[in-house]
């Protein structure tokens, strides 16, 4: 540590009482949760805690993430695009274009400053427990990001239990304070070991009086959807009906809470989703099996999460912590079953028949059919950049929140997460420069004007976002957006959709509106210039068919 930072922190430990009274900052992210999965956002699955967290907090309906894991993280450590950060592939990249782009690494580089660190350097305790996917490296980990304690799972996704498979043919790994874990627990099972982990972590500094800044990233409802043996059967026949009724059903009560409008329409059942009526008897069974155990897995994230809500509660810390629950990307709706080396060795591995379906050895993905349900009222799903894949459940929960159980609708984005951390520490963020290496300034703003009542948006009105991901693409001004996605999953040309009347995404005005296209089309081409984006000239994204 150099001495100007080290004289930093040291007036800002000793600050006394007004140190002490800066909150603690509690950042929950879980991985592929759709929009409409929660009680909260009008699902039919139990979760009661992030309910209650909700009608005491803020319900956020239109908060954005990355279309994958990695890139979404990337823009929660570094308030900035994920390409700026070297993140603009999920990992390491085999596509000719991406190879030596810096903005194409498949980790987070140096070219940021982590959240992580900054807090650090505003004297508080920082901690993490759970998927990292940010680089595998020694400096890559969360150890060396700023982290002072973490425990972490380096890639995608794993088994949920102590056998540690990968998401492909290798063991997977775990890290405890940057150095590599040789064995897990016989009874690890991720979320409950990440809650304990989590609550370990906070308990144990509390005596150093500083604030603590968490990040509790649950691997869960990632792939493979598995749940302990007394949660198996919770839902047991809930969804013998199908996803057909089950969407209804969902924009129905979507509807009567105000989160969907009355009359609006959803993006029909894709082309590669039978009727329900058209799968055979097993083929309904299989399916309405993965429909109960992804809900059961849900249901148990919803427990450990309300663990440590009452940690917090018990310990008297709870209202000095604002809390920040998301999901990295919409749900996974690909087929994982021929991703990789995934139709080689998941079936020799695993014990995937119907009595079995959710236990330790087996190996189960969603599809397409939940995804249509689970991202309600929206169009696609995880890894595309329409907005199934980018528009996420999110809520907040503070002392500082002006309308306690209301809703916003003002546009947010996960780059949003480290200023307004930044700005409940009383910090602020270096800029162009770190530590003597040049590093890229904020594109988030703080939620905190908005959440406090003082603005009614937090981006303004005109503001402006990009995405791209495995050369699918889009741009927003506004509530006006375009997209391009490749065939078979769109037409190949840039649409247009306003979202204020058209959330699914479900009228393309590009013919109608020539102008608006072209602004908009201006605006995507200074995205590209300023985050350096490659632009393919085809489709590149996993399990496309």
């Amino acid at each position: 540590m150099d001495l100007a930072r080290s004289l930093v922190l040291t007036v800002l430990v000793t600050a006394g009482a007004a140190a002490a009274e800066r909150p603690n900052v509690l950042v929950i992210l879980v991985d592929d949760v759709g929009y409409s999965d929660l009680g909260a956002f009008g699902s039919e699955i139990r979760t009661p805690n992030l309910d209650e967290l909700a009608n005491e907090g803020l319900l956020l309906t239109n908060f954005h993430s990355g279309a994958t894991c990695g890139p979404t993280r990337a823009m929660l450590m570094s308030g900035t695009d994920n390409h700026i950060t070297g993140m603009g592939v999920q990992s390491a990249s085999s596509v000719p274009e991406y190879q030596d782009d810096p903005h194409y690494l498949g980790y987070m580089s140096d070219r940021v400053v982590s959240l992580a660190t900054l807090m650090s350097d505003a004297g508080y305790r920082t901690y993490m427990a759970g998927k990292w996917h940010l680089g595998g490296e020694p400096e890559q980990r969360p150890s060396a990001r700023g982290f002072e304690r973490s425990f972490a799972l380096r890639a995608g996704g794993a088994s949920r239990f102590s056998d540690a498979h990968d998401l492909f043919d290798d063991e997977a790994t775990y890290w405890e304070d940057g150095e590599q874990v040789d064995a897990l627990p016989d009874d690890f099972y991720s979320s409950e070991f990440y809650t304990d982990t989590m609550i370990d972590y906070i308990e144990s500094g509390r005596e150093h009086g500083r604030p603590f800044f968490g990040y509790l990233a649950y691997t869960a409802l990632h792939w493979p959807v598995q749940v302990p043996d007394d949660w198996l059967d919770r839902y047991r026949g809930r969804y013998d009906d199908g996803w057909d009724a089950l969407r209804g059903e969902r924009l129905a009560r979507m509807t009567k809470l105000g989160l969907v409008a009355e009359g609006v329409e959803v993006t029909p059942r894709l082309e590669t989703v039978s009727a329900w009526e058209d799968l055979s008897s097993l083929g309904r069974q299989v399916e309405a099996r993965k429909m109960e155990l992804y809900a059961a897995m849900l249901e148990n994230l919803d427990f450990h999460i309300g663990r440590v809500i009452a940690y917090l509660r018990e310990s008297g810390q709870y209202e000095n912590t604002f809390i920040l629950f998301f999901s990295d990307n919409g749900p996974e709706g690909n087929n994982m079953g021929s991703m990789g080396d995934n139709p080689y060795w998941l079936p020799a591995t695993f014990d995937n028949r119907l009595e079995n379906m959710g236990r330790e050895r087996s190996y189960v993905w969603m599809g397409p059919g939940w995804a249509q349900v689970s991202a309600l009222p929206h169009r696609m799903y995880k890894a595309f950049v329409s907005e199934g894949g980018i528009t996420v459940p999110a809520i907040v929960s503070w002392s500082g929140i002006e309308h306690k159980g209301a809703r916003s609708d003002a546009f947010a984005t996960v780059m949003d997460v480290l200023p307004t951390a930044l700005e409940l520490a009383g910090a602020s963020h270096p800029g162009t420069s770190y530590e003597g290496r040049e590093v890229a300034e904020l594109r988030g703003r703080s939620l905190l004007a908005h959440l406090g009542g003082e603005s009614d948006t937090v981006h303004g009105d005109a503001f402006i976002n990009g995405w791209e991901a495995y050369g699918r693409r889009a741009f927003r001004s506004g509530n006006w957006k375009i997209v391009w996605l490749w065939d078979p999953y769109g037409p190949s040309r840039w649409e247009l959709f306003n979202l204020a009347d058209d959330p699914g995404e479900t009228h393309d005005l590009s013919e109608a509106e020539p102008e608006k296209l072209a602004e908009l089309l201006a605006g995507w081409d200074g995205y590209v210039e300023s985050t350096g984006i490659v632009v393919l000239d085809r489709d590149e994204g996993y399990g496309r068919r």
